[in-house]
């Protein structure tokens, strides 16, 4: 069930996971803070009247403007640098022309490669007067994504996290999406294990340092069906109820973990743009 990455074959092993060494947690380090900085950047560009279109190219030229690559574009056919999801849309949600209105949350996802290694990591922006039940919704996924992070450690379990963040969610009375999930990565874009975000104690694989993965709760305001629009890939909630993810990059160290898409400016917390009061 584990391999050492550096005889690993650069594509998905559907039987295995990856364990990485010291040079893959600078590579990931690197590429983690290159995802982080494009959406730092676009702290001051997501408002009133700009479009989803807008934000995409600024994402995409800021990527390769620092030679690096965004792994998104030609992913599967999907055309673009970044996931821009909008009030019910949980994810994959495709950028259009569509301007930003007072009011609305966005979860923006990049992933970029840096060396050939991804950086995969998303956050939600709130655009104006922002309702205090979408306020509340982002913090509740935000600290989600925190206690399934504290519950990484060598001997725990994929199970252990997605018990944090399932328990957690649903005390607040929101739900967890189950129809997508985190991922391994490195330098292969998707790969295994998948972190469910939901789960029971002691189940599933167990963690080892050098594993690498995202923690990427997708939660609604109401159930947790989705369904998927005939674009194929913009997921929406089946109620209409809003949602908010936020994802993470992570390595498991040999005492807990290394979160490798910390926004270098402190702006990865849930009222980035929205009033916190």
């Amino acid at each position: 069930m584990y391999i050492d990455a550096d005889t690993a074959p650069d594509s998905r092993n559907d039987q295995a996971i990856k364990l990485h060494g010291p040079e893959a947690f600078a590579g990931m380090r690197a590429a983690g803070k290159a995802a982080a900085q494009v959406l730092d950047m676009l702290v001051g560009e997501v408002k009133e009247g700009v479009t989803a279109e807008r934000i995409d190219t600024l994402a995409r030229d800021f990527v390769l403007d620092h030679g690096w690559i965004p792994a998104c574009m030609g992913y599967r056919g999907y055309q673009h640098t970044t996931c821009i999801s909008l009030n019910h849309v949980v994810c994959h949600g495709i950028p259009g022309p569509r301007a930003f209105r007072s009011g609305d949350i966005a979860n923006i996802d990049v992933t970029v490669i840096v060396d050939g290694w991804h950086g995969d990591h998303s956050r939600m922006y709130g655009v104006g007067d922002v309702s205090r039940k979408a306020r509340r919704l982002m913090d509740v996924t935000w600290e989600s994504l925190q206690r399934g992070i504290a519950a990484v450690k060598p001997g725990a379990t994929l199970g252990d996290i997605g018990h944090a963040i399932q328990s957690f969610v649903e005390s607040q009375r929101c739900s967890v999406v189950r129809d997508f999930c985190g991922h391994g990565l490195g330098r292969v874009f998707h790969d295994n294990p998948n972190v469910v975000h939901f789960g029971k104690p002691g189940q599933g694989p167990e963690l080892r340092p050098g594993m690498f993965f995202t923690i990427e709760p997708m939660v609604n305001l109401g159930k947790h069906a989705v369904s998927i629009l005939p674009d194929g890939w913009t997921a929406v909630t089946r109620d209409r109820s809003l949602s908010a993810q936020f994802e993470h990059s992570i390595g498991v160290t040999e005492d807990g973990c290394e979160i490798f898409t910390l926004s270098p400016l402190g702006l990865d917390t849930p009222h980035t743009l929205s009033d916190p009061n």
